[in-house]
């Protein structure tokens, strides 16, 4: 007869999640976690805003071709500044290190979009455009990494004293 211990039933394991890769962050699990990755990388919510803001500005102009002609300058100006503002969201979505030049034409598009397109489409395309490229000029790709003992390093050289320097009368 044996006096062994009863095994204990092993763990159950999770098929759902996956091993952790070199990085120590888990891999995505199907197309979901791989687009929230890639979302992560860049500044993907300015870019909805901006392109949001481009489309209120675009089409609330809309109108037969006819009626753009009759209106001149300012219809065709709107439409020109939401197209230049989904360029932008695009520009600010593709090329995450062209955020700041995208951002700051986003600002200046949807600002200029005031005077010449229904108020900016009716403040509301404004307002977006003018949120989304700012969120695109602040945004960061990571955080920046932790500084170890930098004050601390300068407090104790400022702490060591300096030996004087016998300097001469210059006379010899």
């Amino acid at each position: 007869m044996s006096t062994d211990p009863p095994n204990d039933p092993p763990e159950p394991t999770r098929p759902a999640e996956e091993p952790a890769s070199a990085e120590g962050t888990a891999r995505p699990r199907g197309a979901r976690g791989a687009f929230r990755q890639w979302r992560r990388t860049r500044p993907f919510w300015a870019a909805v805003w901006t392109g949001t803001g481009g489309f209120v500005i675009f089409f609330l102009p809309m109108a037969p071709l006819g009626k753009i002609l009759q209106v001149g300058i300012g219809g065709i100006a709107g439409m020109a500044g939401g197209v230049v503002l989904m360029a932008m969201a695009l520009l600010i979505l593709l090329l995450p290190s062209q955020r700041h030049t995208a951002g700051v034409l986003a600002v200046i598009a949807g600002v200029a979009s005031f005077p010449l397109s229904n108020l900016g489409g009716l403040f509301v395309g404004m307002f977006l455009s003018v949120l989304g490229g700012s969120m695109a000029f602040a945004w960061l790709p990571e955080k920046p990494a932790a500084r170890t003992g930098g004050l601390l390093r300068r407090r104790k050289a400022a702490a060591t004293p300096v030996p004087p320097v016998p300097v001469g009368s210059g006379t010899a």
